[in-house]
């Protein structure tokens, strides 16, 4: 009876020692993404990434895309209410890029050529390109540099304020849309962490 006793007080052990396994198993699953199960965070199409490349790829670290193919698919929706934002004004988003760097400056709303090619990261024979057009569409006008007798400044018409701050309002609507579901401190503090993200990317 003893032994027997033994025998059973040992298999309930490796039996709990197996369930304690599982459950330390099932709890590093968990913290490498959502407790579907349990429903606290709802799963996106990350999760189910991210999960299959695991299951085909365990030798490799996968991290990374839970942070950013996040932001890349979150990319791709900004560009989409962008795009529609501006579409309502008329406005291409190249367009709106333009007449931005031009009202941000403030009152006359002018740049030289160069300054909205290095606002805007486009090569310059493209900057010639988008001026003429925006000059066409009498959102901006030319005008002599009265610094640099070979230069020109680039400024905002009334035209091209009106549209650009209306397209801007608009746009602003849409990303408080796309963020309405995170509370004020935590946009905050991911407004934090993305700008770790891309100082340096941005300086190089």
């Amino acid at each position: 009876m003893e032994h027997a006793a033994s025998t059973n007080s040992g298999a309930a052990e490796r039996r709990a020692g197996g369930a304690a396994e599982r459950a330390d198993a099932g709890t590093a699953r968990a913290d490498s993404g959502p407790d579907r199960r349990a429903g606290r965070r709802p799963a996106d199409e990350v999760d189910e990434l991210v999960d299959a490349w695991q299951a085909e790829r365990p030798d490799l670290d996968v991290r990374p895309m839970q942070v950013l193919s996040r932001i890349s698919r979150l990319a791709r929706h900004l560009d989409r209410e962008r795009r529609s934002a501006f579409a309502a004004h008329d406005l291409e988003p190249w367009e709106f890029d333009v007449l931005a760097a031009l009202r941000r400056q403030g009152a006359p709303y002018e740049l030289s050529p160069g300054a909205l090619l290095r606002a805007t990261l486009v090569t310059s024979g493209t900057m010639t390109n988008r001026i003429d057009r925006l000059e066409e569409a009498g959102l901006v006008r030319r005008r002599p540099d009265p610094q640099d007798k070979r230069g020109v400044l680039v400024t905002l018409t009334a035209a091209g304020e009106s549209r650009v701050d209306a397209a801007l309002a608009d746009l602003l609507a849409a990303e408080r849309v796309l963020l309405a579901g995170l509370p004020e401190a935590s946009r905050h503090t991911l407004a934090g962490l993305l700008r770790i993200l891309l100082v340096p990317l941005d300086a190089g």
